[in-house]
């Protein structure tokens, strides 16, 4: 299988997978009446369950197809054309992060809202991707083994000392910066220690691109994916409970409190495997152009849901307010919404951009015009306020 298909037969569909989940979820969990949340309920805990897979997925993918696309091309280090790309486009997801943030009706004011500081989804992957860059071009000049394994180590200390930093207030550095490191103030995801998703992913794309060309690559794959990720569902907890014993480090106990990120990530390596399974079957082109209309679908489902710019969501009115027989085929309705608009959007796109830019443009050439009219009339009348001026200054001194 090439490189090309990698991608686009199964990551690309993870990545819509993951997407579609992220609607639903936000849609549900957004509008559903805290009434109907009920633990007890199985219906209820395989969506919760789901749903917590749903970012971890994400993120890994994320990091696995930037850091793919990275290290394909021959040229190396800060030669390496994909390095000024990804700098923007990290730059231009967290510029999007925080306009998504912005309220019109605040700044008509004067104001910004201090959710405009919060950090979600978009921020994290933007800074992850350039924090993927920065492990690139540190590691460029190294041995070809180091960049993997300084990804990989990424992952295991952040996940290893998640419970140590977690509590951490991070009040020394301004709200703005901290909001990155802790959800004290509201954040939804913090850099740690979901920037460790995406090294992780970084890693296993650099294992497929080192062995692309190994003739049972997804035999290999798909049976190290499973075991990997059966160990760290079923297993991770009780390895550490034995490390435990053996050292007397209390930093285990502390991660037995909690082993979210170590079994999500093996929730993580369970999706890898299935959809390597699969791949043969995903050839769906509206699926694959799904998978990569992820930022355009993201941005559209954050407006209609929580109401960019307006405030005029579905959340403001709907908050935690509607029955399941509303809210399922509600989210069936709005992620089939977002999906068309945006695969709308996507198709015009090039169009709707020249638009903007010839509007743009429209407006500079008619303001350098006005400006430029406008020259003559104002010294017309800056001499005649003068001629006034000396005129009562005159008639005061009479």
């Amino acid at each position: 299988m090439s490189a090309k298909n990698n991608r686009l037969f199964f990551i690309d569909t993870m990545r819509a997978w993951a997407i579609l989940m992220m609607l639903q979820g936000h849609f549900i969990d957004g509008l559903l009446d805290p009434v109907f949340r009920d633990s007890s309920n199985t219906v209820y805990n395989v969506w919760l369950y789901f749903r917590g897979i749903t970012a971890p997925v994400f993120f890994t993918v994320s990091g696995f197809i930037f850091t793919y696309l990275l290290i394909r091309v021959p040229e190396n280090g800060m030669d390496n054309p994909r390095v000024a790309k990804g700098i923007r486009r990290g730059l231009q997801l967290l510029a999007i992060g925080y306009l998504l943030r912005l309220n019109l009706g605040g700044l008509l004011k004067g104001e910004i809202y201090n959710a405009f500081y919060l950090v979600d989804v978009l921020h994290c992957i933007g800074l992850s991707i350039l924090g993927l860059i920065g492990v690139y071009v540190l590691t460029s000049k190294r041995k070809k083994y180091v960049f993997p394994l300084v990804l990989v180590s990424i992952t295991l200390v952040l996940f290893l000392f998640e419970r140590v930093y977690k509590d951490w207030s991070f009040a020394f550095l301004p709200s703005s910066i901290a909001n990155y490191f802790t959800k004290a103030n509201g954040s939804v995801f913090t850099i740690i220690p979901w920037f460790g998703y995406a090294t992780l992913g970084g890693f296993i794309s650099v294992l497929f691109t080192r062995f692309k060309n190994y003739k049972y690559l997804y035999p290999a794959a798909i049976s190290i994916a499973l075991a990997v990720g059966y160990l760290l569902i079923y297993q991770s907890s009780n390895a550490f409970a034995e490390l435990y014993k053996w050292t007397g480090w209390e930093l285990f106990t502390l991660i037995l409190s909690n082993n979210y990120l170590f079994i999500r990530l093996g929730n993580v390596f369970v999706v890898f495997a299935i959809f390597m399974i699969l791949r043969q079957f995903m050839t769906n082109k509206t699926v694959l152009k799904i998978g990569v209309s992820t930022l355009s679908i993201y941005v559209i489902h954050f407006i209609i849901l929580y109401g960019s710019f307006t405030g005029l969501g579905l959340y403001r009115f709907f908050n935690h307010s509607l029955s399941p027989e509303i809210v399922i085929p509600g989210a069936i309705a709005f992620m089939v919404a977002c999906t068309f608009l945006a695969l709308k959007y996507n198709r015009y796109e090039a169009d709707i951009k020249s638009q903007i830019a010839w509007s743009v443009s429209y407006v500079r050439i008619q303001f350098v015009y006005l400006r430029e009219a406008s020259i003559p009339v104002l010294s017309e009348l800056y001499i005649r306020f003068k001629l006034l001026l000396r005129r009562i200054l005159r008639t005061v001194r009479s």
